[in-house]
């Protein structure tokens, strides 16, 4: 049992938000402290065990890559709490279950603040945190409520925050008058990216980043206020692997950071604040973005933001307004202004979803059009697995499948292959890029893989694998980087091996059909859009 006589309290219930800076349920905590409004604040991370279950297609929904790196995201985010004068409640469990007996102890109607999602499985849980709080009676905040004349029951509240634009100005009619941007939910966006981009960039405005806390700003609750289990957990140390709510018997073994891997990606706001600067400020990359974004290799072609912006460990508003600090003091040019945009997709993928709900997880999408899919097991493992044939493929998946991370040509190419190509159910791809993908973000990656399989109402990218590779991997340096089996093909057929000679074949020391696979033969290609047009 918690002790009485303790103050209001607010729970930070965070998920995808794991940092201090332009955080909005922090902010608005601060807030309420500095009111009067509530004397205690509780930061609260659940490590929710259907987050680490396995999917309808067999894989686990959080992957070891990812896994890892969210216990780094947390336990910073659980130190910059502690430098600030807070801590950071670790619960392993269903928020509906864990949250609840934190609000005992506190002496009136209380809060559970989060940031607002907007896919299925997400909401869900709102709905039954929502009812779990509702249920839970604690007398002394009923008789708190009941002398003001309200009631006990605890409150859960959402914040809009995961987008660089706000939803608020994309729905509602500006303060001056006239009509807003787009209706509410979004009922008529556009869908397709170019008119949504348009509009957006016109009319609405970048919110300005909030200031992290201060020391004292979050004042945590006495220690004899919490329930025992809790104020253990509030003391304990950062969580470990072992922890993790895997199915007992199919807990995956930590990851081992690979040599080869683009970057050594560490979670945490931390890491991501000292990213953005090295971006923009220490090396002056940005300016040369537009120029090296379809890179493949090495850590310093693209921004590498996607994985902390996933876990929300930086703002998107925050790099939007570092990257205009920039162009005011060093310079401006299509390169500074193109990560802006590709912040823009993000938040199109965002809106979508909010604007088609579960059709974005359909097998017909979106746009409701019936495919036939091929079920030929061993292609879908042979793509799974990287024993294509195809170089560009066959890296790529062997790359993500060793490091959680591959670039967003290698994405466009495998989605188009997989689906165009082979004709393979596309849920299929989106399900193992969710499980393997450091910077698995729900939103944009089921929204480009339904875009990716000419569900989504746009044009369709069916790419030609043996010219993008040719136009991106010129010399062959990444295939052979990821497939050692090329390191010796010349420069002429690495991207085509199979037009080897046998003698060719013997001199490279590369035989097809053995030290390397056979392309898949066009014969068994499921091509669902046959008529979808050529080739980029």
């Amino acid at each position: 049992m918690a002790a009485a006589g303790c103050g209001k309290r607010v729970v930070l219930w965070f998920r995808n938000d794991l940092r201090l800076h332009d955080n909005y349920i922090v902010h608005d905590a601060v807030q309420r402290v500095k009111r009067g409004e509530a004397s205690e604040v509780l930061p609260v991370y659940c490590f929710d065990p259907r987050v680490y279950g396995t999917t309808p297609w067999g894989h686990f929904k959080t992957g070891a890559h990812r896994a890892a790196f969210l216990l780094e995201c947390v336990t910073d985010l659980k130190s910059r709490l502690r430098d600030v004068g807070s801590d950071l409640l670790v619960a392993f469990g269903k928020p509906e279950e864990v949250l609840p007996g934190l609000l005992e102890g506190s002496s009136g109607p209380s809060l559970v603040l989060t940031a607002e999602e907007v896919t299925s499985e997400e909401t869900r849980t709102d709905v039954a945190v929502a009812r779990a709080l509702k249920q839970q009676r604690r007398p002394q905040a009923d008789a708190a409520a009941a002398a003001g004349g309200g009631s006990g029951s605890a409150k859960l509240l959402r914040f809009w925050g995961h987008t660089m634009y706000h939803i608020d100005d994309l729905t509602q009619p500006p303060e001056g008058g006239g009509k807003a941007t787009f209706a509410p939910g979004m009922k008529d966006m556009p869908d397709v990216f170019t008119p949504f981009r348009e509009k957006v960039e016109k009319r609405c405005p970048v919110w300005k980043d909030l200031p992290p806390p201060q020391k004292g700003d979050l004042p945590l609750p006495p220690t004899e206020a919490l329930p025992a289990a809790a104020a253990a957990a509030l003391a304990a140390a950062p969580p470990t692997w072992e922890q993790l709510p895997y199915p007992p018997a199919a807990r995956p073994p930590p990851p081992t950071k690979h040599p080869k891997a683009v970057l050594d990606f560490k979670g945490g706001e931390t890491a991501a604040l000292a990213r953005l600067r090295y971006y923009l400020w220490d090396s002056d990359l940005i300016a040369s973005y537009f120029d090296t974004r379809n890179g493949m290799l090495g850590g310093d072609y693209s921004t590498k933001f996607a994985p902390w912006l996933a876990a929300g460990c930086i703002s998107p508003r925050k790099i939007y307004h570092e990257i205009r600090k920039y162009e005011a003091q060093r310079q401006s040019n299509k390169s500074t202004y193109w990560v802006i945009f590709e912040l823009i997709w993000r938040d199109y993928f965002r809106f979508f979803a909010l604007k088609h709900g579960n059709r974005i997880f359909f097998e017909t999408g979106t746009s409701g059009l019936p495919l036939v899919w091929n079920p030929d097991a061993d292609l879908w493992h042979r793509w799974r697995d990287g024993r294509t044939g195809l170089p560009l493929v066959d890296a790529n998946m062997r790359e993500l499948a060793a490091t959680g991370f591959m670039s967003n040509r290698g994405r466009q190419n495998l989605a188009s292959y997989l689906v165009l190509d082979l004709g393979i159910d596309w849920r299929r791809g989106a399900d193992y890029f969710e499980s393997q993908l450091l910077d698995y973000d729900v939103t944009s990656n089921w929204g480009n893989w339904v875009a990716a399989a000419g569900l989504a109402g746009g044009r369709i990218n069916h790419f030609n694998i043996a010219k993008q590779s040719k136009d991106y991997d010129p010399q062959g340096d990444y295939v052979r980087t990821w497939c050692p089996e090329l390191r010796h093909v010349p420069v002429g057929k690495v991207h085509e091996p199979w037009l080897m000679s046998k003698e060719e074949q013997e001199k490279a020391g590369c035989r097809i059909g053995v030290d390397y696979p056979n392309p898949i033969p066009v014969s068994r290609h499921g091509r669902p859009h046959a008529s979808s047009g050529g080739y980029a």
